[in-house]
């Protein structure tokens, strides 16, 4: 019995020491961590044109294509402006057509009248360009003007949502009362300064409306002045240069009209993000309702196709590391 128990356990040793041999060789070269993570490039999200989001029509960690429609702003403005546009240029390429058929009229007159005429039609197209300069001012104040509105009310909703949120807490005393008296002060300020804001904005029409009436009486002159140089001027060739050059400004002005539409047309559409390329999303805080300004980040885009795996190893496990262990 005794000699069965030895060579039992001699038998039980050797298969041991056969399994250890390989186990040992296998881990002694490896080393292995549950702390790490996978990382990659992040592209963030955001729009190029400011708006009330929407919709969002994606999640968090969704994955999406390239092209992919991700959110969507409110369009409403933009189509406006775009038709805007639209009837500028349409009104400027009439403008164009007209100065192009335009067929001069002239008179003799004595060198001193048409010295006068001259003058006379210089000094319209002055006030002319003085007048448009100040509808131009006239209306960066009232955009100016309705933009600050616009943020001041967004910062009475703010305040009186803080207000409201405030009360609740000071009625069960997790805020001091002067924390409460604090956002009562800061709304009513927020609406007595959108009431500033109502009034700066009818200031500021009214200017634009003065300063509009101010071109159309110019034009008015300057078409007049216009005339007297035309019957006052004897040489043919002059009026065609006065003709050919007022065609250029029209075509100079199309052009520029229709770059404003075409910008007007980018800026529509981008109240639509798209994803740029193919990847998974993360850090989403875009909801619907809220408002964004351009470049603001919404979101994070992982491309996939470039990842790896970042590892944590214990300092004790370095010792013996090595590069293509």
């Amino acid at each position: 019995v005794r000699a069965m128990n030895l060579g039992l356990r001699t038998i039980l040793l050797v298969v041991a020491i056969i399994v250890a041999i390989p186990v040992y060789s296998y881990y002694s070269v490896r080393e292995s961590t549950d702390d790490a993570q996978v990382d990659g490039h992040v592209i963030p999200i955001s729009p190029r044109v400011s708006g009330n989001i929407l919709s969002v029509l994606i999640n968090d960690n969704q994955s999406v294509r390239a092209g992919q429609e991700l959110v969507r702003l409110d369009p409403a403005d933009y189509k406006v402006a775009v038709a805007q546009a639209q009837a500028q240029l349409s009104s400027s390429e009439a403008d164009t057509l007209e100065s192009e058929q335009s067929v001069p009229v002239t008179t003799i007159t004595t060198s001193g009248q048409i010295s006068t005429s001259v003058a006379q039609q210089q000094q319209a197209r002055a006030t002319v360009t003085a007048a448009e300069k100040g509808v131009e001012a006239a209306r960066a104040r009232l955009n100016s003007a309705k933009a600050a509105l616009e943020q001041r009310q967004a910062n009475l909703v703010k305040a009186q949502k803080d207000l409201a949120r405030f009360k609740s807490l000071v009625d069960k005393d997790e805020i001091s009362r002067q924390d409460y008296d604090a956002a009562v002060a800061a709304a009513e300020a927020n609406a007595a300064q959108v009431t500033a804001g109502q009034a700066e904005v009818l200031e500021a029409q009214h200017m634009l409306d003065q300063s509009v009436a101010q071109v159309d009486e110019a034009k008015a002159g300057l078409a007049t002045a216009t005339v007297q140089r035309h019957q006052s001027e004897q040489l043919e060739s002059r009026q065609r240069a006065v003709t050919e050059a007022r065609y250029q400004s029209a075509q100079a002005t199309a052009k520029q009209k229709r770059a404003d539409l075409d910008q007007a047309k980018l800026n529509l559409d981008y109240t639509i993000l798209k994803a740029p390329v193919d990847g998974v999303i993360s850090r989403k805080t875009a909801e619907p309702g809220i408002q964004v300004a351009a470049g603001q980040q919404l979101m994070a885009l992982v491309p996939l196709e470039d990842v790896w795996v970042t590892a944590n190893f214990k300092e004790t496990q370095l010792r013996k590391m090595r590069v293509g262990q």
